[in-house]
């Protein structure tokens, strides 16, 4: 009789044990468990209706469930040998060489079998950036604040978050990017790879000034950022979504991509991977890696994308 009341006494046990464990999951905090996305999702509603500066998340990002932060090694970021996924917490800053009182990190360089450098430059109050080595190419994105960008004949353009400045180096164009107060960029740079009779231009722009172009078979909205012209050996890519959009094509291309998250979250599938990303996220993707992307969340999907363009691949 003893024996066979073991049984019952366990079973008793568990279904306590699962009725507690269910009290909690679905209190308004999810007490610490995986179950507390419904706050996470009260926290970005609630931030973005505030008044934050466009693209806040990048340079404040969040983990989602935000008790992740407090454990310890955690970390999404992932390395493989066609493609990378680098988030916020992963990021390692140092004084970025030749720039003045300027920290970088690096997210995407040559070591991951990338032909492109594309960093974060954090620049502080009277800072200057320094120039890129002979014959490499820049392109610069304000995601923060605001700073000078002055070429060598003295003309000077202000580039702020706020209007979503961006510009365009040619190779071995002299200039200088001055800061008094703080800004935050994204910087690409490549060794510019020339065509006879092909000669690049300095380009000082803003996204809302690009026009939509048409995407057949697809929904997002794109904008390019430089002329789809043979001079340029690569370009910079806007791409929106709205909630519940997502790639029709699961591409698979010669093109090499580098990407910065700028605002939204979804599921980014590379290779035989799928990633859960948001703001702040940087991929790097090699030449064939199956890609694709769909937006969840609330909110829209922003994304800035480099993209290899106009050469042979010969």
């Amino acid at each position: 009789m003893q024996t066979s009341s073991v049984p019952s006494l366990l079973l008793l046990l568990l279904l306590s044990l699962s009725s507690n464990f269910l009290k909690v999951a679905l209190s308004d905090d999810g007490g610490g468990l995986f179950c507390s996305a419904p706050s996470v999702i009260k926290t970005e509603t609630a931030a973005s209706s505030s008044s934050k500066p466009r693209y806040w998340k990048v340079t404040n990002p969040t983990l989602s469930p935000s008790h992740l932060q407090d454990l310890p090694g955690f970390t999404r970021s992932v390395y493989k040998r066609d493609h990378a996924l680098i988030t916020p917490e992963s990021h390692v800053y140092s004084p970025l060489q030749e720039w003045t009182n300027t920290l970088g990190a690096y997210l995407i360089t040559p070591a991951m079998g990338s032909h492109f450098v594309m960093y974060l430059a954090k620049m502080q109050e009277n800072s200057k950036s320094g120039l890129p080595p002979n014959d490499v190419e820049r392109f610069l994105f304000v995601v923060q604040g605001s700073a000078t960008l002055i070429n060598a004949s003295g003309a000077n353009h202000q580039m702020t978050a706020s209007t979503d400045s961006y510009a365009y180096l040619a190779p071995n164009f002299k200039h200088s990017l001055e800061c008094d107060a703080s800004a935050t960029l994204v910087v690409f740079e490549r060794r510019y790879s020339p065509l006879e009779n092909h000669v690049t231009e300095q380009i000082i722009g803003s996204t809302d000034q690009q026009p939509l172009l048409e995407t057949p078979g697809e929904v997002f909205e794109l904008r390019k950022l430089l002329p789809p012209s043979l001079p340029y050996d690569f370009n910079i890519h806007i791409m929106d979504f709205q909630p519940g959009e997502f790639l029709n094509v699961k591409e698979v291309h010669y093109n090499q991509h580098g990407l910065l998250l700028l605002e939204g979250q979804g599921i980014y599938r590379l290779a035989d991977s799928w990633y859960p990303v948001q703001s702040g996220d940087a991929i790097w993707m090699a030449p064939f890696v199956p890609q694709w992307y769909a937006a969840l969340g609330k909110t829209r999907t922003r994304y800035l994308l480099y993209k290899d363009v106009n050469r042979n691949p010969l």
